[in-house]
């Protein structure tokens, strides 16, 4: 072909590869910018997602509290003057916190106005003074300054999030309340503390006492029970069809049936256990043992991919060398391709574990949206977990729940972070590159 006819040539003139260079840049331009705009949209709704919950949240690490001067009177306390604490824990401490908030404000007449200004503290002040009083037994008959807990109304007041420019109508802090708590800001005995309730306390019905510390209590016992069944059972099986399991269409068919279990919704599960666990075996309802049983069966299916990724990155090379110097099958695999493939057999471990710490559904099926108030002893108690428990603040009406569903968030998401952190360390610092 002459250069003439070259030229001529629609495919071969330098102004067609230079369009079709140009198109196709500006195709690889539009898909950069697509997935950039995708990038940017993820973390936008990222950014709004946690500028939410943070926003409604941080407030709850913070909780109002009250300076009042108790006079803990032994007629009240101890009227016999023995000193038991049977008697002692039995004593009528309303009337100290009462007694407390009407020398403070000695004007308040009538029963209306007592029972508004009792409600300016939380019924857990009562509580707080019998625990002191049992504590130390000396206090009976002297006067100490206390903090107790504000209620809830007054604690959403003190934060902001009841206006005081509603109507008397339209909140539930009356004008005098609100009156009485100026004074007491103005007189330095109003505080914003840190709330170390929330971490300590389990559920309660008032908002200013409940905590989730039984939430987590029982998070950890299912997470235990989860860890000492799956962890064992789902390495063995991923060693079995891995390493030993003859290639037929049987062991094809499980293969099939592990990779299906992992997209089943965990509700499934949560129904499984309802009739074998529970109806069948007769276990204790909303017991973390049921709880670890249900839980164990999601994460098994994660942990045994995980586990067959890690078997198979494990070179042949290794094997084979092993069996070069006479090893057995079991020795081949325990000595050498276990400990190799243990960084990604702990990753895939890790990762379940946090997914079965944000499960919801397959508790609920089992009972554990119960109200449990105590901590859980043992793994066969009634408990609940952080999930659980977020769920049932959500669900309630007051406002000062909502403050500490979305700090119960927080709490839940900063485990997952670190779990997901700790796999993370755990593959750099062991991962082997070969």
């Amino acid at each position: 072909m002459s250069n003439a006819e070259r030229h001529r040539h629609p495919l071969l003139s330098s102004e067609h590869v230079a369009r079709r260079l140009k198109k196709r840049y500006a195709s690889e331009r539009r898909f950069r910018a697509l997935c950039i705009s995708a990038v940017v949209v993820a973390l936008g709704f990222l950014v709004i997602f946690f500028t939410n919950i943070i926003s409604k949240g941080h407030s709850a690490f913070l909780q109002t509290e009250i300076r009042l001067t108790v006079h803990f009177d032994p007629e009240i306390l101890d009227p016999e003057g023995t000193g038991d604490p049977a008697v002692l824990g039995e004593a009528n401490y309303l009337s100290l916190v009462r007694n407390a908030l009407g020398q403070s404000f000695p004007g308040v007449r009538g029963r209306s106005e007592r029972r508004a200004l009792s409600g300016l503290v939380s019924t857990d002040a009562t509580f707080q003074l019998r625990d002191r009083v049992l504590a130390d037994p000396a206090l009976v008959g002297q006067s100490r300054d206390v903090w107790v807990l504000a209620s809830d109304d007054l604690d959403q007041f003190v934060k902001g999030f009841i206006p005081r420019e509603l109507p008397e109508s339209d909140r539930r802090v009356s004008d005098q309340q609100i009156e009485w708590m100026d004074a007491l800001t103005a007189d330095g005995r109003v505080e914003r503390r840190f709330n170390r309730g929330l971490f300590t306390n389990g559920d309660s019905r008032e908002p200013e006492m409940a905590g989730i510390w039984g939430a987590a209590v029982g998070s950890l016992y299912t997470m235990l029970v989860t860890l000492l069944l799956s962890f064992p059972l789902g390495i063995a099986a991923a060693v079995y069809l891995e390493e030993f399991a003859p290639r037929n269409r049987w062991t094809d068919l499980i293969e099939v049936n592990i990779n299906n279990l992992a997209a089943v919704p965990s509700i499934v599960f949560g129904l499984l256990g309802l009739a074998v666990f529970l109806n069948f075996f007769q276990l204790p309802r909303s017991a973390p043992l049921v709880g670890g049983l249900v839980l164990a069966l999601v994460t098994l299916p994660t942990i045994i991919i995980a586990s067959r990724a890690a078997l198979t990155a494990v070179p042949p090379s290794i094997r084979e060398a092993a069996y070069g110097l006479g090893a057995s099958p079991m020795q081949v695999t325990v000595h050498h391709v276990l400990p190799l493939a243990l960084p990604g057999i702990l990753t895939g471990t890790i990762i379940g574990m946090a997914r079965a710490l944000g499960e919801t559904a397959p508790l609920l099926m089992i009972g554990m949206v119960a109200f449990i108030v105590d901590i859980p002893g043992s793994i066969t108690d009634p408990a609940t977990v952080l999930p659980v428990q977020i769920y049932l603040w959500a669900d309630l009406p007051e406002r000062a729940f909502v403050e500490r569903t979305s700090a119960a968030i927080l709490v839940l998401l900063g485990f997952l972070i670190l779990m997901n952190l700790i796999a993370v360390i755990v593959r750099q610092k062991t991962e082997r590159r070969w």
